[in-house]
């Protein structure tokens, strides 16, 4: 769907970038399904080395990353729409990362969950490259990516 208008390279380009945030947080749920096929692991090289680099910003570089994208993009009515949804999903897609993240710390820290808590981070891991893939290709292509519930909350935050 374009309906905001025709869409350039360049914003197509911008409107992927912040889709690498939630893939590289989904990275440590996904840990043990990369370790297990060698083939992810040489396709996704890239994202592990842009990962260490986010990685190592610390936890304050990475709330200041998520706030600048999201007072520096999302609410800069200067900048193009299509950008500015698709950075604000990945915001979304990432929020829906921390809070997955606390509830397979709570699963994990009881007893005997080991195999649960695996299997789960591996799901969330795969939906979220299914998601990072559909998003980024629909950028390419012009189009904006709707993912279910989560598209439909960014088009109630950007205008």
């Amino acid at each position: 769907m374009s309906w905001r208008g025709s869409t350039s390279v360049p914003d197509r380009i911008f409107a992927c970038l912040p889709y690498l945030i939630p893939l590289i947080e989904s990275l440590r749920f996904g840990s043990s399904l990369i370790l297990q096929f060698s083939v992810l692991e040489t396709l996704l090289f890239p994202i592990l080395i842009i990962g260490a680099v986010y990685e190592s910003l610390g936890a304050f570089g990475q709330i200041a990353i998520f706030f600048a994208l999201f007072l520096l993009v999302v609410r800069n009515e200067r900048i193009s729409h299509f950008i500015r949804f698709n950075t604000m999903q990945a915001i979304l897609l990432d929020i829906v990362l921390i809070l997955f993240s606390i509830g397979l710390r709570i699963l994990s820290s009881a007893p005997g969950t080991g195999f649960a808590s695996q299997t789960l981070g591996n799901t969330i891991f795969l939906g979220i490259l299914a998601s990072f893939s559909y998003a980024v290709f629909q950028s390419i292509m012009g189009r904006y990516a709707e993912i279910p519930a989560i598209s439909d909350a960014v088009h109630m935050q950007v205008r």
